[in-house]
């Protein structure tokens, strides 16, 4: 079997699962954070190593000056390492979103269905099958809307 094979890879049941995305990128942020750890000791002692070494003739800071270098890269290093483990952190969340959007597209496809179908038959609010009767049998039971914009502020008038 191919290992390059697209058809049966080992990671294609974490992709289609957010909780097991979830747990590799945590598995994987845990490893870097301890190697994180571990170059964080590493700079502290190459930076105290450095510049504790002298060599005949130096000045008090030469020794420092021949650190910065290496101190500036270890550096950029844990720097990167640290966007490292927020991106994978971050990776996870918008994987559950894309999840989420997912289990929630189907009801909002009906929804907007619905709306279509509301917005080629306009019924009255409140009135589920609106016809010209419905609307003279209100008439007779002694309510009568607003005949035009100055009398909304009447409300009800009685018969």
């Amino acid at each position: 079997m191919n290992s390059n094979d697209p058809t049966n890879h080992p990671l294609r049941g974490v992709a289609q699962s957010p909780e097991a995305t979830a747990r590799y990128l945590a598995d994987i942020q845990r490893v870097l954070l301890e190697i994180g750890d571990n170059l964080e000791v590493l700079a502290r002692e190459t930076r105290v190593h450095l510049r504790d070494t002298h060599v005949e003739g130096d000045r008090w800071y030469h020794a420092r000056l021949r650190a910065q270098p290496v101190e500036k890269t270890l550096k950029d290093v844990l720097r990167h390492l640290n966007g490292l483990t927020d991106g994978l952190e971050k990776a996870a969340y918008k994987r559950n979103d894309v999840a989420d959007k997912i289990k929630k597209l189907p009801r909002e496809r009906r929804e907007k269905e619905l709306q279509k179908q509301r917005k080629k038959n306009p019924q009255l609010p409140g009135v589920p099958n609106y016809s010209p009767e419905a609307g003279q049998q209100a008439a007779q039971q002694g309510y009568y809307g607003p005949a035009s914009i100055y009398d909304l502020g009447r409300g009800r008038e009685s018969a």
